[in-house]
C-alpha cells in the first residue's frame, strides 16, 4: 500500500539544525523548565524571520510565542476565547482541527463557505454572524484544497473582523511551500492587522521537522496573553534544546528552501501531469504539499477513496474528512519518495486508464 493521505515529509531535517539540537543537548542549561512563551531568543530570531520575509515588524517580547507545534496553539486557542456556546468561524472544506477545538472548548464550529467558483477563498459575504461569534479562522496556503490568498483576501478578512469584533486566526503552516513565483503574504502585512489577529507559523512543513513539534503565535499582544493563560497552566513549554534547533532552522541558508520547493514542484507536476492525461483538468496548485482532486463522476469522497485503496493500493484522503464543502474531493499528499509516488501513478493510470 502506498500512502498518499498524510502531509508528513519524507525528507530529512537539514543537517544543521540537528547540529544544532546536538549541541544545544549537550548544555545543561536546557536541561531545566523552559519558559512557557519561548526563550528570548527564540522569540527574536522569529520576529526577525517576518521582519525579513514578510517587512512585519513585532515585539519580541509580547507579540511572539513559541508553541509546541503549531497545532497545539490551534487547539489551545480556543479556550482562551471561547466560552460554552460561543461560535467559530471555520472554513469548510478546512482542516479539521479548527472545529474539534472549538467543540473541545464548548463552542460551536459554523462553516464558513470556501466556494471552488472562488477558488476555494472565503465567501465572506454569505458568514453566519451571532453575537456569539467570537472568532474567524483561515489557512493559506490551504490544507487541504492547496488554495492560496493575495494580500487582498487578508485585507478583506481584517476589515470583516474589525467591523463584527471577531479575533482572526490564520494558519500559516504552508506559507515557505509555493510555486511558479507565488510567493504567499502574511495576514500581518495588513495595516493595523495585529490589532485583530494571530499567525501561527510552524517549523515542521519548511524545515522537515514534524517531530520535533515547534512552531510559533504572532500578532496581537492580548490575544498572546490569552492564550499564555491557558498555556502556562497546560504545559511547561517547549525544550529549551529544540528551541535552538528551531532558531537555527530559522537563520539558516535559504538554498534549503529552494531545493524542498523543487521537489514538491516536481511532484506537483507528476500527480497533475498524470491526472490530466487521464482526464482531468487541474490547475496546478501555486501552495502547500497537496493536490486537491475532484472525484469522477457518480462517486463519492469516500467510495473513490476506497476504490483506490481496494483496487491500486493508494490510500488518498476523502475531502469529506475536511467538511461538507469537501465532498466530492480527495486530497493527494506530496510527502512520499519520487519512487513511491510514480508507482502510486503508474497504478492509478492502470486503474482508470
Amino acid at each position: 500500500m502506498i500512502s498518499l493521505g498524510v502531509g508528513d515529509p519524507d525528507l530529512p531535517t537539514p543537517p544543521h539544525i540537528v547540529e544544532a539540537m546536538r549541541e544545544a543537548v549537550r548544555d545543561p542549561a536546557t536541561h531545566r523548565y523552559p519558559s512557557y512563551v519561548g526563550s528570548p531568543d527564540f522569540r527574536r530570531a522569529v520576529a526577525a524571520f517576518y521582519a525579513r520575509r514578510f517587512g512585519v515588524e513585532l515585539d519580541p517580547d509580547t507579540q511572539v510565542m513559541a508553541l509546541i507545534g503549531s497545532k497545539e496553539g490551534i487547539g489551545h486557542i480556543a479556550f482562551a476565547y471561547l466560552d460554552p456556546g460561543d461560535e467559530a468561524l471555520v472554513p469548510d472544506p478546512g482542516y479539521p482541527v479548527y472545529g474539534v477545538s472549538t467543540r473541545l472548548a464548548g463552542g460551536t464550529p459554523v462553516p464558513l463557505r470556501m466556494p471552488a467558483e472562488r477558488g476555494f477563498l472565503p465567501d465572506l459575504a454569505s458568514a453566519r454572524v451571532s453575537e456569539r461569534t467570537k472568532v474567524l479562522w483561515l489557512n493559506f496556503p490551504s490544507n487541504p484544497t492547496a488554495a492560496v490568498a493575495d494580500l487582498g483576501v487578508f485585507e478583506e478578512a481584517v476589515a470583516f473582523c474589525r467591523e463584527h469584533d471577531l479575533l482572526l486566526l490564520h494558519d500559516a503552516a504552508y506559507s515557505e511551500i509555493t510555486f511558479d513565483g507565488y510567493v504567499a503574504p502574511s495576514v500581518l502585512q495588513v495595516p493595523g492587522a495585529a490589532e485583530v489577529a494571530v499567525e501561527f507559523g510552524s517549523a515542521s512543513k519548511f524545515y522537515n521537522m514534524t517531530g520535533w513539534r515547534i512552531g510559533w503565535a504572532v500578532g496581537s499582544a492580548e490575544a498572546l496573553r490569552a492564550l499564555a493563560v491557558i498555556k502556562t497552566n497546560l504545559d511547561s513549554g517547549q525544550f529549551t534544546a529544540i528551541q535552538r534547533a528551531a532558531i537555527a532552522a530559522l537563520e539558516g541558508p535559504p538554498e534549503h528552501l529552494d531545493r524542498l520547493r523543487e521537489t514538491y514542484r516536481r511532484r506537483r507536476d507528476l500527480v497533475v501531469g498524470t491526472l490530466n492525461r487521464l482526464g482531468w483538468s487541474l490547475e496546478p496548485p501555486r501552495g502547500s504539499c497537496y493536490v486537491w482532486v475532484p472525484v469522477p463522476d457518480g462517486e463519492t469522497s469516500a467510495g473513490f477513496a476506497d476504490r483506490l485503496l481496494d483496487a491500486a493500493g493508494i490510500f488518498v484522503a476523502p475531502g469529506s474528512g475536511y467538511g461538507e464543502g469537501g465532498e466530492g474531493y480527495v486530497r493527494i499528499s506530496l510527502t512520499v519518495p519520487d519512487d513511491r509516488l510514480a508507482e502510486a501513478m503508474d497504478r492509478l493510470a492502470r486503474l482508470l486508464g
